[in-house]
């Protein structure tokens, strides 16, 4: 990959078409994590490979490509959480009734859902606290470095968070129409 970046920072549209194929998946799926909006996670990655292009004869380590262009999606994806702020959403529930019964193997399912939920609750500077250590398995340094905020900061985000993901997994525990869930379980 280092011999990538060096053509790409040349000058080498292919290089850097080459570079670009190879992080895509894992940029939208790390923006799509922290965006929890599969166009806006679209825009975001466009956004950074935009800037990448731009900025990459700057790039002095090409080792740190990778490390690099997470931490420009990181300020891409707080970028489109601030514009996102600026227009009002409604949700609508399209089917009504109730919540299926989880039964056997949809367990997991179901867990992984209530996760989600409670993911999509956090700020976006706390699910991308989340998402760096836990989902890219970051060291605390590579995050911080990741989201441009001191240690302290990333570690007292990662703390916020997982206290407000147990305070939501647990607020649906107690929610009396999951009942019937807790029953058949």
């Amino acid at each position: 990959m280092r011999d990538l970046v060096i053509r790409a920072r040349a000058g080498d549209r292919d290089a850097f078409s080459e570079l670009v194929g190879r992080s895509v998946g894992r940029l939208t799926a790390v923006a799509r994590m922290i965006l929890r909006d599969e166009y806006a996670a679209q825009d975001a990655v466009q956004e950074t490979f935009i800037q990448a292009w731009r900025a990459l004869p700057g790039l002095r380590d090409p080792d740190r490509f990778e490390a690099w262009t997470r931490r420009l999606l990181v300020r891409s994806c707080f970028r489109a959480v601030r514009r996102s702020r600026r227009v009002e959403a409604v949700e609508i529930r399209l089917t009504p009734g109730d919540e299926p019964v989880v039964a056997g193997g949809e367990r997991e399912l179901a867990t992984r859902d209530q996760l989600e939920r409670g993911l999509a609750r956090l700020p976006a500077e706390q699910r991308a606290a989340v998402v760096l250590v836990y989902y890219l398995d970051l060291p605390l340094a590579d995050a911080a470095q990741a989201m441009g905020v001191p240690l302290g900061t990333t570690k007292s985000r990662l703390s916020r968070a997982t206290q407000a993901l147990r305070a939501a997994i647990e607020a649906d525990d107690r929610d009396p129409s999951r009942l019937a869930e807790r029953i058949a379980s």
